[in-house]
């Protein structure tokens, strides 16, 4: 167990982590991802307040449905959070923000120009996360409606008398779902799961999973000093739907071009790259490594960096590991498909 954003967590189980990561790539893994939050927006003023608030735009979406947006500082466009809105139905929205990020979340919501009835109800459930290609053919032993979830739709199923909510989402490059379970059901439904053939898997495959799969970590890829565009995730920016908050400095970034880029790494070997290490092209610093590890499915480092914008595709660069210059070609994420 580890400590996480306020919370401890199983960094590994029995398997251990490339074990984990291995099964998730071929079978099927379950993760308690409880640390994250859940904020539930409801009533009049709702759709209203997440339009302000967010960067996306739930317009392109109905009820039923989940969207990927961004919460951003107002004064200089970085991401304060990433997030997941499951609209759960009309008039209920859970927002789902990273662990420790839930007050920043309840805060901003309730300085829009309308207030909902806003309620943090972290408490009152587990999150459990199952991935994998063979998720849904296995948990389908569990609830069948689970199963048949869609990716990125939302519904609620029973579970052995519990009112489990379900969306199509997940955070490793493979299909599944993530239910929130009521937490006096949690233990039941988590054995159910693991009873179906369903690997338990912990924090560390979780973070070697989503970085194959190219996705940002809050804290690495995205958080202070980070925008949407520097991080390349511009499509999850709608600035057609009006003003919310943050777009005033976002679009100034957008004329003005963002100064540095995120781009992917494939290493040389198997020495795992790591936070922080200067990536180098002639022995000219060019920017600097925000997540990287080794990638159990290719059998080599890689890494997330953001770099000068002028690198492209397929340059040849090195990344200083502890004083070796370790060669390296600039890819565009995800490393895994």
């Amino acid at each position: 167990m580890v400590p996480f954003g306020g919370w401890d967590m199983p960094l590994n189980y029995s398997e251990g982590t490339i074990a984990e990561h291995q099964v998730c790539r071929s079978g099927a893994v379950v993760f308690d991802v409880s640390h994250l939050g859940t904020v539930r927006v409801t009533g009049e003023g709702a759709f209203d307040a997440l339009q302000w608030a967010f960067t996306n735009d739930l317009n392109r979406i109905t009820s039923g449905k989940a969207q990927y947006t961004h919460l951003l500082d107002a004064d200089d466009a970085s991401v304060l959070d990433d997030i997941i809105v499951w609209w759960v139905d009309d008039d209920r929205f859970d927002v789902m923000p990273n662990a420790s990020n839930t007050d920043r979340v309840v805060n901003a919501l309730s300085e829009g120009p309308l207030v909902p009835e806003i309620v943090d109800v972290t408490a009152t459930r587990a999150v459990m996360a199952v991935q994998g290609p063979h998720a849904r053919e296995r948990l389908a032993a569990v609830s069948a409606e689970a199963a048949a979830i869609g990716r990125f739709a939302v519904g609620r199923v029973d579970i052995d008398g519990a009112a489990v909510v379900v969306a199509g989402t997940g955070y490793t490059g493979e299909d599944g779902v993530e239910m929130a379970v009521p937490i006096d059901a949690a233990a039941a439904v988590w054995q159910r799961v693991l009873d179906a053939g369903i690997t338990p898997a912990g924090l560390g495959a979780r973070d070697t999973l989503r970085l194959e799969a190219g996705l940002p970590l809050h804290g690495h890829e995205l958080g202070p000093g980070i925008t949407p565009l520097q991080a390349g995730l511009g499509w999850v920016v709608r600035f057609d739907k009006g003003d919310f908050r943050g777009s005033a400095a976002l679009a100034a970034e957008r004329e003005r071009g963002p100064h540095r880029l995120l781009r992917g790494l494939l290493v040389e070997g198997r020495r795992p790259p790591r936070e922080g290490q200067r990536v180098l092209r002639d022995g000219v610093e060019i920017g600097a490594v925000s997540s990287g590890n080794f990638s159990p499915v290719r059998g080599q480092g890689v890494a997330l960096a953001f770099l000068d914008p002028a690198i492209d595709d397929g340059a040849a660069v090195a990344i200083d590991v502890r004083g070796t210059e370790t060669p390296a070609v600039v890819t565009k994420p995800p490393f895994h498909r």
